[in-house]
C-alpha cells in the first residue's frame, strides 16, 4: 500500500544523572568525592533507505523513543550512553514540525542522514564540585531532559518527469508503454489513486523516471478530487508532460484542460510554472476515425 504522509511522535534519550559517592577504602575513612558522570541520551536520527518507497510502516508504529543514558557510579564510573535511534525513511521525505509546519529536514540529494533531536547530556558527578572550602560535596548534576516532538513526514516522489492531466486521458496507459511500470488501467475516472513511477531505459544513457500523478481536476489546489494530496510530488520533477484527450471524447477542450491544470499548479506553487512543459496529445486515432 502506498502512503505518502504520516504523523509520528519522536523523543530523544534523557541524559543520565551524575552520581554522589565518596571513596571508602581501608585506612581512608574520609576519602574525597568519586561520583561518576551520567551517560549521554541517545539521538533521534533519520536516515534515507533507498529500498523504501512509501511511508506505510509509519501507519503502524507511531512512537519512536531513543534510549536514555545511565546514571554515573561510584569510583568515578561513567554511566553508559543511550543508543541512538535510527529511523529509516524513503528518499524524498520531508520532515516537518507538526504544530508549526516548519521544515526540519528534506531527506533528498546529499542529505541522507539527519539528527533531528539531540539526546540530553549526562550530568556531572560530585567529584567535579569539590573545592578548597567544599571537599565533600553532596551534589551531582542531573542529566538533561529529553527532547520530544510530533512531526509530520511527507514523501515527495523523486522523478525526472511529472505526467499530469485530467482523469481518464490515458496517462497510465502511456506510462505502461514507455516504462517498466504496470499501473492499473480502466475506463473510469480516478483509476490511479496513488502516484505510479516508471523508469525509461534508453541505451547509452542512465535513463530517467516518470511519475504518473493521480488525476487532477479544477479545484485540486483547494482540496477537490485527489490532486491536493499529490500536487507536491510534482515539485521535484524537472519536466512536466500534459497528457490531453485530443479528440475530446468526454466533451472536454484539450487547450482549456491545459490552462486549467496550469492554474491549479500556479495556485499550489507558482514556481511550478517555471518548469519546461511538453504536451502529449492522446486519442488522436479517434479524430481520424470520425473523419474517415
Amino acid at each position: 500500500m502506498f502512503a505518502d504522509r504520516a504523523k509520528i511522535f519522536i523523543k530523544s534519550g534523557k541524559g543520565g544523572d551524575g552520581h554522589v559517592s565518596f571513596r571508602r577504602e581501608l585506612f581512608v575513612p574520609d576519602g574525597g568525592p568519586d561520583g561518576g558522570d551520567g551517560g549521554k541520551g541517545g539521538d533521534i536520527i533519520f536516515v534515507v533507505d533507498k529500498g523504501m518507497n512509501t511511508l506505510y510502516n509509519f501507519r503502524h508504529v507511531r512512537k519512536y523513543v531513543a534510549e536514555s543514558g545511565e546514571e554515573g557510579g561510584k569510583k568515578n564510573q561513567h554511566g553508559k550512553s543511550g543508543e541512538d535511534l535510527i529511523i529509516k525513511v524513503p528518499e524524498g521525505t520531508v520532515i516537518k514540525e507538526f504544530e508549526s509546519g516548519k521544515v526540519i529536514a528534506d531527506m533528498s540529494g546529499d542529505n541522507t542522514r539527519q539528527v533531528v533531536l539531540k539526546g540530553g547530556r549526562g550530568g556531572k558527578g560530585n567529584q567535579h564540585y569539590a573545592t578548597a572550602t567544599m571537599q565533600a560535596p553532596k551534589y551531582a548534576q542531573p542529566g538533561k531532559e529529553a527532547q520530544e516532538l510530533y512531526v509530520t513526514l511527507e514523501l515527495k516522489v523523486i522523478a525526472d518527469v511529472g505526467l499530469v492531466g485530467f482523469p481518464n486521458v490515458g496517462k497510465s496507459t502511456f506510462l505502461s508503454r514507455v516504462t517498466n511500470a504496470k499501473p492499473k488501467i480502466a475506463n473510469y475516472h480516478f483509476t490511479t489513486l496513488n502516484p505510479n513511477l516508471g523508469v525509461v531505459d534508453l541505451e547509452g544513457t542512465p535513463g530517467f523516471v516518470i511519475a504518473d500523478i493521480p488525476g487532477l481536476i479544477e479545484g485540486a489546489a483547494d482540496g477537490v478530487g485527489l490532486g491536493h494530496d499529490f500536487l507536491r510530488h510534482i515539485e521535484r520533477t524537472k519536466v512536466i508532460i500534459h497528457m490531453v484527450d485530443a479528440a475530446g471524447v468526454e466533451g472536454r477542450d484539450p487547450v482549456e484542460d491545459i490552462n486549467a491544470i496550469n492554474k491549479e499548479l500556479e495556485k499550489y506553487n507558482a514556481s511550478l510554472l517555471n518548469k519546461p512543459q511538453i504536451i502529449a496529445a492522446n486519442k488522436i486515432d479517434a479524430i481520424y476515425g470520425e473523419t474517415n
